[in-house]
């Protein structure tokens, strides 16, 4: 079974019509919960998602304060979901919920044959100014170089994973740009599935090139670090007996 985790900060105007979005789903996916997490806004978020709530069954709603950033408001709403499985995407309107559907697919042929999985979301056509793209696409380049994840579009929100895989790992401020290397490192295999990305179209960004560039380049040098220290992977343990 399945919780969508979405965390946001000032995202009122698409808080109604990313939720109808990800609520028709149900049909399609075994969609149990809608778990949003509000990171401290500062606008009517967390007042239209109460009013949502009042219509739509699947949603729940996590506050936190004061505003903590991303990672930190995914990682309350996967402690918080009650499902195994957990899905998460941007609340801005930008990742299509449409590519749950393949992914789900995806995880479950992995996970019947026996794997710990996550499935990773890749966008097919990204849909941000010039500026945006090629940081993004040169970060991407480089962080793959230095960890090995195999992974060219780690900054995608939409992933999926085993709700236990994920709590498991280590917390640090902006792990989420770097879960699949650190899924590996906890012997979790990547999958990945193309999805569609869209322009923004109500709202306003958070982040800009500055403000993630040298915290990414600190916090890179640390999951490396990380993965230096992992247990080894073929490590074997059995309880002996006289």
């Amino acid at each position: 079974m399945l919780s969508v985790v979405v965390p946001v900060h000032n995202e009122a105007e698409n808080i109604a019509p990313l939720i109808a979005e990800i609520a028709a789903l149900k049909n399609r996916v075994p969609l149990m919960e809608i778990v949003y997490v509000d990171d401290g806004s500062t606008d009517s978020t967390l007042a239209e998602l109460k009013r949502i709530q009042s219509i739509e069954p699947l949603l729940r709603i996590i506050a936190q304060t004061p505003r903590s950033g991303q990672s930190c408001a995914t990682w309350t709403g996967v402690a918080a979901s009650t499902q195994p499985i957990c899905v998460t995407l941007d609340g801005d309107g930008q990742n299509d919920p449409e590519g749950i559907v393949p992914m789900f697919g995806v995880f479950m042929e992995r996970a019947n044959a026996g794997q710990r999985v996550m499935v990773a979301g890749q966008r097919e056509k990204r849909e941000d100014n010039t500026l945006r793209k090629f940081s993004s696409r040169v970060a991407n380049k480089v962080r793959s170089s230095l960890l090995g994840d195999g992974v060219r579009d780690t900054g995608c929100a939409l992933k999926m994973f085993r709700r236990d895989d994920y709590l498991m790992l280590p917390y640090f401020n902006h792990m989420h740009r770097f879960l699949p290397a650190l899924m590996i490192r906890a012997g979790v295999a990547i999958a990945l599935s193309d999805v569609k990305h869209r322009p923004r179209t109500r709202g306003t960004s958070k982040y800009g090139v500055m403000n993630r560039l040298w915290v990414g380049i600190v916090d890179l040098f640390g999951v490396r670090w990380l993965q230096a220290r992992a247990k080894p992977t073929t490590l074997a343990v059995r309880e002996e007996k006289a």
